[in-house]
């Protein structure tokens, strides 16, 4: 058995089972990755893929685990690499952070920034998405560090640390009707046309709000991009509803912004990272400079807890950041 083989095994259940995709991305032939696997079969004594013809059509149960089992291996063979470079390189190396767009745009430029500065032969990547698929991409392997609000999918096999919470605010023109309110109502909102981030998840803290409220919003144009809402409800398109840090004192005076804690729960940020993932020592100061609580005693310790739950429970009594 060679790592070779159980790299081919699970790139191959990572690209559908398209061995001529993985020959693509692998840099290798497609009859050299079926041969492999074959090989791999007939020492194990079992089939890890059921075929139609020439062409893998689906994974066995026992397969199931086989793959389940090599990917840890792999895992593994690759932490011996990265504990080899903490000692050997330990300032050098690459960080790739998958977040959510009002992240990226509001809470981590300064910090990045920061890092930059501090570690510059780091080479950092960040890419963009909703919370599911960030998490996903930490899952797979294919960032280290995911930055979202939403863990309601989250496994036992990720752990996600809290950060800070931050509220929605009402954003309207100085001449709309309810820039004169002191305390708006939940009512008064279903009242106006609304421009919000996305309403489609019956979950969502947005609509759930107006759902406890017995009230029905009148969405007429949703974004995951704070800039949009803002240029939408300049043009008269609706009354917006943007996270409060997306709000500026300076660039946004032509906005009257309304407090909205009191209608909508706070949200909370998480870092989340797979619990085999190696932390290296740049990784542990990124954590504690975008959230200062979470020293690397804390990190090691709340790695410790067997599931999430526990994690949480840890920060009963803590006062994290509003913002």
């Amino acid at each position: 058995m060679k790592l070779q083989q159980l790299r081919y095994i699970v790139e191959v259940v990572n690209n559908d089972l398209n061995v001529s995709l993985t020959s693509e991305k692998l840099y290798t032939s497609q009859p050299g990755i079926s041969k492999q696997i074959k090989l791999l079969e007939d020492e194990l004594g079992v089939q890890i893929f059921t075929r139609v013809g020439k062409h893998l059509s689906e994974v066995t149960p026992v397969g199931e685990k086989i793959i389940a089992l090599a990917r840890e291996i792999l895992n593994k063979s690759n932490d011996i690499k990265i504990i080899a470079k903490e000692f050997s390189q330990p300032n050098q190396g690459s960080l790739t952070i998958t977040t959510t767009y009002t992240q990226a745009r509001y809470a981590l430029p300064v910090v990045i920034r920061q890092f930059m500065q501090q570690y510059p032969n780091i080479t950092l990547h960040m890419e963009q998405g909703s919370s599911p698929q960030c998490i996903s991409q930490a899952q797979t392997g294919q960032s280290e560090l995911a930055i979202v609000t939403d863990i309601s999918q989250l496994s036992d096999d990720m752990i996600a640390l809290p950060c800070y919470h931050w509220n929605q605010a009402v954003i309207v023109m100085k001449d709309h009707p309810l820039a004169k309110s002191s305390l708006i109502t939940i009512e008064e909102l279903s009242k106006f046309p609304l421009v919000s981030y996305d309403f489609s998840n019956d979950g969502s803290d947005l609509n759930q709000a107006f759902l406890r409220a017995r009230q029905s919003p009148n969405i007429v144009f949703s974004t995951t991009d704070a800039e949009l809402i803002k240029t939408y409800v300049k043009l008269g398109v609706g009354v917006g509803i943007v996270a409060k840090m997306a709000v500026s004192n300076t660039s946004d005076d032509d906005f009257v912004v309304l407090n909205a804690g009191h209608i909508f729960p706070y949200s909370t940020t998480y870092i989340v990272f797979a619990r085999s993932l190696f932390l290296r020592s740049y990784m542990y100061d990124f954590i504690q400079q975008f959230s200062p609580h979470l020293h690397r005693q804390t990190i090691d310790k709340l790695m410790l807890c067997e599931n999430n739950i526990e994690v949480l429970a840890m920060f009963n009594g803590v006062k994290l950041p509003v913002y």
